[in-house]
């Protein structure tokens, strides 16, 4: 299964944003989006979800020939957590859980997706509101997981977590990634470098895939100069 984009435009008032966007992402791979401040990371995912319509262009699934993105296949863990501040965390996943139970194959307990988000019993019925910006983080991710989705597009899912879940997130999304495309966005190269298979730059409104070199020194300076210069021009 792959995700391929093909000359995919978005302006904002007469100013081009996303120039002329080309790339195949493909099942199994964790793919490292980096770009600078305002490259238009964000605007890209907001595209492919359609949360914003495309100026031109179009994107696909391409399995044995293509088909249309549909909203099931696209899971959207966006950097600010969007959860209902009224609900407990209990009883938002079993909100989820039920209006999604046609779409689990595997359900699980409750208890057990608290587990295997690691969230601490005495949190799991807690009101929302008073959750933390990581924890809520937490809860967007883990109902993101159960939808299983086919694409993951993560809009910086890490940058509030502390060192110990940000561990076990990465460990989580590289156990998953071989059933999914997951597009990792980030402005950290460290993280980029240590989680991601691929790493892509949204530059100067164009993607680019910057291939891996055996000098890791290399390859880091190669990726700071691409972000530097606007090839295309």
């Amino acid at each position: 299964m792959e995700l391929v984009i093909e000359g995919l435009q978005k302006s904002f008032e007469h100013k081009s944003i996303l120039k002329d966007i080309n790339f195949t992402f493909e099942k199994g791979k964790i793919y490292g989006l980096l770009g600078r401040n305002g490259a238009g990371k964000t605007t890209l995912f907001n595209c492919l979800n359609e949360d914003i319509a495309i100026d031109d262009g179009k994107f696909y699934l391409e399995n044995k020939g293509p088909r249309k993105v549909l909203p099931e296949d696209i899971g959207y863990v966006l950097s600010t957590p969007h959860v209902p501040n009224f609900l407990t965390a209990r009883e938002f996943l079993k909100f989820f859980l039920d209006i999604n139970k046609d779409k689990i194959a595997t359900p699980r307990s409750i208890d057990d997706y608290f587990e295997f988000m690691s969230i601490a019993k005495e949190d799991r019925d807690r009101l929302l509101k008073d959750y933390s910006h990581g924890m809520k983080n937490k809860m967007q991710l883990l109902v993101n997981f159960i939808a299983s989705p086919m694409i993951l597009l993560l809009d910086e899912p890490l940058t509030s977590f502390d060192v110990v879940v940000a561990e076990e997130m990465k460990q989580m999304l590289r156990e998953i990634k071989k059933d999914h495309i997951i597009i990792f966005s980030t402005h950290i190269m460290e993280l980029a470098l240590d989680l991601c298979d691929e790493i892509v730059l949204l530059n100067q409104g164009y993607l680019e895939k910057i291939e891996k070199q055996e000098d890791e020194k290399a390859f880091r300076n190669k990726i700071v100069e691409g972000l530097k210069e606007d090839a295309h021009v």
